[in-house]
């Protein structure tokens, strides 16, 4: 089974490709950041003055939480991540980042790289994860 799909409720994508996109059992996530579907970005904020806040943690909390939505609309959820990669605008955030990655996964957690990139698509993102997981096996497949 392949299937490829958007969902519903999450930023759409700024360009022509899937949020995910589900292939001989694997499910494989494109790049998520902590756009809202407004547009906004959690994890920034933009005073009166243009003086810009961002907040690596903010900003890491809601790209998983992105993802776990993602993952659910194919029945698939956190727990079934295999791998993960993240993109840090600066490694200056890897500490606050990592703290936030241990408040939903340890060692028993799915792979990670993080590697620091010169950009995002936009100014207010600090990080963006692409992942990919494993569909559980549902108890008539057994």
């Amino acid at each position: 089974m392949t299937e490829a799909r958007t969902v519903a409720g999450k930023a759409m994508p700024r360009g022509r490709f899937p949020h995910v996109r589900v292939a001989n059992g694997f499910v494989y996530v494109s790049g998520t950041s902590s756009r809202l579907p407004d547009n906004t970005f959690a994890g920034a904020k933009v005073d009166e003055m243009g003086v810009t806040d961002l907040d690596i943690r903010v900003q890491t909390r809601a790209v998983i939480g992105n993802i776990r939505d993602i993952l659910a609309e194919v029945g698939a959820g956190l727990a079934d991540l295999v791998q993960v990669t993240s993109y840090l605008v600066s490694m200056n955030d890897f500490g606050g980042y990592n703290e936030v990655w241990a408040e939903f996964f340890d060692e028993t957690g799915p792979a990670r790289t993080t590697v620091a990139v010169h950009q995002l698509p936009h100014p207010h993102l600090l990080i963006e994860m692409q992942a990919v997981a494993a569909l559980p096996i549902k108890e008539e497949q057994q």
